[in-house]
């Protein structure tokens, strides 16, 4: 062992002549452990809500959805589109068309999305999971001359949907090509209906519940003048297939006319948005670590002074400034090191009891919120960021305040 490391760790558990050393050194190592149990438990529940949201958008997202770079329709009999549905990765491919149009019920209007898919929409996505209620019945959202909707939970209360028999939504939607004609605006419109399922679905998130009616390609194809053509291609893998590496190859395959995008590239905003949020409490938690290792200056200060025949004893013997210096950076070090690893157990232990038993609730109103207890993921890479961050503040802290009080002595 080097001899600045081995007198470095001599020092820190060495009883001192002044008792009040050993409790700095201590209510220093249990500062840096706080303040390091904060950041480990922090980060993980922000790691726990971003599961969290990507759990909910998961029974509706696509796992990879293909749009086009340039213009917005796409042909069904598109050559690329063909090649895709012959991979040997690809489960499911579903058509989709998705615009805005106006919809009228009992003088109430609303501009909203719909977004029309193809029969085997029920291989794509779990709609079954997001209708309000759930229910194991099937759905269907074509049956002979009639065509039926199911809109999102916040929107059919809008409009004033009940689950029992409702006279259907009348959908307007622009002619394609066409200017408004002032005289009789609505010659100008595309017009028909929808008949409501009896059932709403519920993604818990205001993008959908509060703007999307589903129904399928065949009504959105001829309420938006796109026959034959689709917005957006939803594929399904098969499992067990690398999301990464399907996802790069069918990007590839498909050429530079198209975009594919996962899960979270879909909701980049919303990712985006908890990735600041984090970013912003990792900096603060981060100035309130930096605080706390104030306290080692003062211990290491105290154990200089305490010390000081032992530093005339290693001038005597030939130790430099520098070789000084080292030793109570080291001893630093050491304390801030005790103090991470601490910190990282800690955290850790209580991110699991968190898991395990719900130590901290979301609030006193049972049903209130989609989770209970606060989610919490513990991720590596965190714990990583946590502990050198810890060693960069306490080589910052202690650098300065030693290389001062060495010449001072």
């Amino acid at each position: 062992m080097n001899y600045r490391l081995f007198i470095a760790w001599r020092y820190l558990f060495s009883r001192k002549s002044h008792h009040a050393i050993n409790i700095i050194s201590c209510i220093s190592a249990c500062g840096v452990a706080i303040a390091t149990l904060a950041m480990v438990c922090t980060l993980s529940v922000f790691n726990g809500f971003q599961g969290l949201v990507a759990d909910l958008f998961t029974d509706f997202d696509p796992e990879l959805k293909i749009t086009l770079v340039e213009g917005r329709t796409i042909a069904i009999g598109d050559p690329a589109l063909k090649a895709l549905r012959k991979r040997a990765d690809v489960a499911v491919v579903t058509e989709c068309l998705e615009d805005e149009a106006l919809v009228l019920r009992d003088g109430k209007q609303m501009v909203v999305t719909i977004k029309g898919m193809r029969d085997n929409f029920k291989e794509q996505m779990n709609l079954q999971r997001l209708l309000y209620p759930p229910t194991e019945e099937e759905v269907t959202l074509q049956a002979d001359v009639l065509e039926f909707c199911i809109p999102g939970i916040q929107l059919a209360l809008q409009l004033g949907l009940r689950p029992d028999y409702d006279p259907p939504l009348q959908v307007y939607a622009p002619k394609r090509g066409e200017r408004v004609n002032l005289a009789n605006p609505l010659t100008s419109f595309n017009a028909d209906e929808l008949m409501s399922s009896g059932e709403v679905f519920q993604v818990r998130q205001a993008k959908y519940d509060a703007n999307y009616i589903l129904t399928s390609l065949d009504f959105a194809q001829r309420l938006f003048d796109q026959e034959g053509r689709v917005s957006q291609v939803e594929v399904k893998l098969k499992e067990g297939t690398n999301l990464r590496h399907a996802k790069r190859a069918i990007a590839n395959e498909l050429g530079s006319r198209f975009v594919v995008c996962d899960r979270y590239e879909q909701q980049a905003d919303v990712f985006r948005i908890m990735k600041i949020e984090k970013l912003i409490a990792y900096l603060f938690l981060t100035f309130i670590l930096l605080v706390a290792s104030f306290n080692i200056v003062g211990s290491l200060s105290m154990l200089m002074i305490d010390k000081r025949q032992d530093i005339e004893t290693l001038r005597n013997m030939g130790a430099t400034p520098n070789d000084l210096r080292r030793v109570f950076m080291l001893e630093g070090y050491l304390i801030s090191l005790l103090g991470a690893f601490s910190g990282i157990v800690l955290g850790v232990a209580l991110c699991w009891a968190q898991q395990q038993f719900g130590l901290v609730s979301m609030g006193p109103n049972e049903g209130s919120f989609i989770v209970e207890n606060y989610p919490v993921v513990v991720r590596a890479c965190d714990l990583v960021l946590v502990f050198f961050t810890v060693l960069a503040v306490s080589a910052l802290i202690v650098w300065y305040p030693v290389k001062r009080q060495i010449k001072n002595i």
